[in-house]
């Protein structure tokens, strides 16, 4: 139903969005640094709770919107472009600041903790955009079965998100020392993502196929 190289492509946009610095992450290691690993974990609960309801939510719309009106796809597939193209911009930009630096934030509750992170994923622009946008255009209408594709491919990013989110709280306070110490691995990460989210950028503006062969 779903290809191997869709799978793959939303594979590779996820990890690359999930590794640039946002609302959610810059959240996530602040809570881990400041209150320890276990409130990171119970952030990145809420923060998955948040990916959960953009993927039942949006699906459950696109999978009539995309049947309806194909033509939507190039809207979607150069918005989607432009997004990356701007995030591979702040990645390479000079003057980058680490998310690891250590900020002072006063501790909280655990169910607050929950729903901080829930509410950060939910008016996270980079997940807003990632379903309406991105994940949308690996979709094959002719294919059929437009909502379990959608449902299949936002898992896999909800999969990758969850988990390069936990690496990143379980081991917050040692990436924090080790950026500290060594500088010049901040700027190879930020290069090597700019350089990827570009790539994947120029490739989704450049595509001339059409909404139902697109996928293929």
């Amino acid at each position: 139903m779903v290809d191997g190289s869709a799978l793959l492509g939303v594979f590779v946009v996820a990890l690359g969005m999930v590794l640039t610095p946002g609302p959610n992450m810059i959240y996530l290691v602040s809570r881990s640094l400041t209150q320890g690993r276990r409130a990171g974990v119970v952030s990145l609960g809420g923060v998955a709770v948040g990916f959960l309801v953009y993927l039942v939510a949006t699906n459950l719309g696109l999978s009539v919107l995309f049947v309806a009106v194909p033509e939507l796809y190039l809207l979607v597939k150069l918005a989607g472009a432009a997004y990356l193209g701007w995030l591979a911009w702040c990645a390479l930009r000079p003057g980058g600041v680490s998310v690891f630096t250590p900020q002072d934030v006063p501790p909280d509750s655990r169910r607050r903790l929950f729903t901080m992170g829930l509410m950060t994923s939910l008016l996270n622009p980079k997940i807003a955009i990632m379903y309406l946008s991105l994940i949308p255009q690996f979709v094959d209408v002719e294919d059929g079965h437009v909502l379990a594709q959608g449902l299949l491919l936002g898992a896999v990013q909800v999969a990758v998100s969850v988990a390069v989110n936990l690496a990143i709280v379980v081991a917050a306070g040692a990436i924090a020392v080790f950026l500290a110490r060594h500088p010049a691995w901040l700027r190879t990460q930020r290069y090597a993502m700019g350089a990827v989210l570009g790539a994947l950028a120029v490739t989704l503006a450049a595509d001339t196929s059409t909404p139902r062969a697109a996928a293929r």
